[in-house]
């Protein structure tokens, strides 16, 4: 690579780093395309991709964004999983893949200028999806609604089932 494709290349993963919300450095050794292709599909669907590039193309790529704290761990053969929407999502297909292939091994990730463990990237990829929480949160906007009217309406039904044991009452 040249200068001038490497100068493109840092422009290129600055843009990326830039547009991330939620980035996941990782180590793909003897990962086979065939199964980095599979990932990239994953991720894709997610709202997010995958990049491999030279440590030190990254290493100057993040300076001066909210993913420098992840400069350490750019050593060995890296991969960075970036997220645009939802880092959720990305941590799924991640944690997921990684129960499949042992090969792929979660170094750190960062999120909204925090560093991640491997193990925080875990406990993040059980969390409810965005598409999800929004689900419970109109479940739960309607259930009060709903709770009050059956209230309202309870009162008048056992005034008339009472005012009814009476007839029957008086009746016998």
């Amino acid at each position: 690579m040249n200068r001038e494709n490497k100068a493109k290349k840092v422009d290129e993963l600055k843009d990326t780093f830039a547009r991330a919300k939620f980035a996941v450095v990782a180590d793909y050794r003897g990962l086979k395309v065939k199964e980095l292709e599979q990932l990239r599909v994953t991720l894709r669907e997610q709202g997010g991709q995958i990049q491999v590039a030279k440590n030190t193309l990254l290493k100057l790529a993040v300076q001066d964004t909210d993913f420098e704290g992840l400069k350490q761990d750019f050593a060995g053969t890296t991969a960075v999983a970036f997220s645009f929407d939802d880092p959720v999502g990305s941590a799924k297909a991640l944690a997921d893949f990684t129960k499949e292939n042992e090969s792929l091994v979660v170094r750190s990730a960062m999120f909204e200028g925090k560093t991640l463990s491997s193990d925080d990237v875990v406990a993040l990829s059980k969390l409810p999806t965005k598409d999800q929480l929004l689900g419970q949160l109109c479940s739960v906007l309607n259930a009060v609604p709903t709770k009050l009217v059956r209230t309202l309406n309870a009162a008048p039904s056992n005034l008339v089932y009472a005012l009814q044991a009476i007839k029957d009452q008086k009746e016998n």
